[in-house]
């Protein structure tokens, strides 16, 4: 129960609630941030030896608080100490603060958190990269990753987002009603981004990865009772609820990436599937279609399929075109593709995907979606030049070990096709 893999899918899934407190306390985004990393390296040292404490977001809300106190008292050794009540006693602090954490009061501290991430004096791209920073902890190179550009360059992002927000004097308060429509869309793709995240792990850390995925659909509930008439947010908790609801087909045993295709259909989370339809049938119903509205209807039609032959790919394909339209991104193209493939086949779909080379050559899934074209074709040396590219370009052993199962089929293939050519 107190391995480090516990403790840091604890961590992890405490951070918001955590961050979203300090900044309440504090109203400085840096010290919040110090006073949790610090309150996260006592619990690596004494969650081990103690046990874990009854509510982790608790613990490190209290321990954080007080270390960033303590600094401050050095830093301004006039200044009075703070209540003896609200630093000596951990345990009934700790108690109290864990009976507020599913309150309203608390709930707003997570909400203000990201609409403060999301201030409209930052660029859009620099509001969901300081949030997923801040907010989740997502590493620099994990929201490099999902903005699908260098390390380097997030890095600068997420250094001049911090330094305007600091420069801008932003306030650490809850917006109106106003400002929380003018953020909605950044913040909405900021969770959006966290599920992704966590949907993509795949790694040894997994499962304290996908336990952004519930994070994710936590939030999205909440703000659909900010939002309770706008069919985004609805389209936007559907998709999730949707996607998550495979999680247990998506790996086999060995820990392997199971296609949709095969992935058995048993195992879906039937609950998380109606409440992801009853959602996108709702947010349909305005007729204001958006881009998650759309992938959560491409979504549906999935889950609305009992075997994989009964997919509707002709529906999925206006789906996606529809998005392409209202979203046009290589990425959606590249989704389309799949689609066009089960529809008209692979040279169809590869003549769509080629164009896009430029613009997607550090993305693995292209590489491994063109690989499997061509390998349907039979063009079996740019196939396994394409795989070949896609394990280079992997973010996880599954990932690499999915792709060599295509090349060793490609092998064996081959070996078949040459011993067949040899004379009797």
């Amino acid at each position: 129960m107190t391995d480090i893999s516990w403790i840091d899918a604890a961590l992890t899934s405490s951070r918001p609630q955590a961050m979203g407190a300090l900044l309440r306390y504090f109203r400085n985004l840096d010290t919040a941030e110090e006073a949790f990393q610090e309150a996260c390296l006592r619990a690596l040292r004494t969650w081990p030896q103690n046990g874990p404490p009854r509510d982790p977001a608790a613990w490190l809300i209290l321990v954080g608080r007080n270390v960033a106190l303590d600094a401050t008292r050095r830093a301004k050794k006039q200044a009075p100490l703070p209540d003896e009540a609200a630093i000596s006693d951990l345990g009934d602090a700790e108690a109290e603060l864990a009976d507020r954490l599913d309150d309203a009061h608390y709930r707003d501290d997570i909400l203000r958190l990201l609409f403060v991430c999301c201030h409209p004096d930052l660029p859009a791209t620099q509001q969901i990269a300081v949030a997923l920073r801040i907010v989740c902890g997502l590493t620099v190179k994990q929201i490099a990753r999902a903005f699908l550009v260098t390390e380097t360059a997030m890095e600068q992002r997420i250094t001049r987002a911090k330094a305007r927000i600091a420069a801008a004097h932003v306030p650490f308060e809850a917006p109106g009603a106003v400002e929380r429509a003018e953020r909605f869309a950044a913040v909405a793709a900021m969770i959006y981004l966290i599920f992704n995240e966590g949907y993509s792990a795949s790694d040894g850390t997994g499962d304290a990865r996908r336990s952004l995925c519930d994070e994710a659909i936590r939030l999205a509930r909440l703000l659909i009772r900010l939002f309770p008439a706008e069919p985004e947010m609805m389209g936007l908790a559907a998709l999730m609820l949707l996607q998550h609801a495979r999680s247990l087909s998506r790996f086999d045993q060995a820990g392997e990436i199971v296609l949709l295709d095969a992935q058995d259909r048993g195992l879906w989370n039937t609950k998380m599937i109606a409440e992801g339809l009853a959602l996108i049938d709702k947010a349909m119903r305005h007729r204001r279609p958006g881009a998650y509205q759309l992938q959560a209807a491409i979504a549906a039609m999935h889950a609305r399929a009992t075997r994989a032959e009964e997919t509707d790919w002709a529906a999925i394909d206006l789906l996606y075109a529809g998005l392409e339209r209202l979203q046009p991104s290589p990425v959606v193209t590249l989704n389309r593709a799949v689609a066009i493939a089960k529809l008209h086949g692979p040279a169809a779909a590869l003549a769509m995907i080629d164009p896009l080379e430029p613009r997607l050559s550090g993305y693995f899934y292209f590489f491994g979606v063109r690989g499997a074209f061509l390998s349907e074709l039979g063009r079996t040396e740019e196939a396994r030049a394409a795989f070949n590219r896609a394990i280079a370009l992997a973010h996880s052993a599954a990932e690499a070990a999915h792709i060599r199962m295509h090349l060793d089929r490609l092998l064996k293939d081959g070996m078949a096709g040459a011993g067949a050519r040899i004379p009797g």
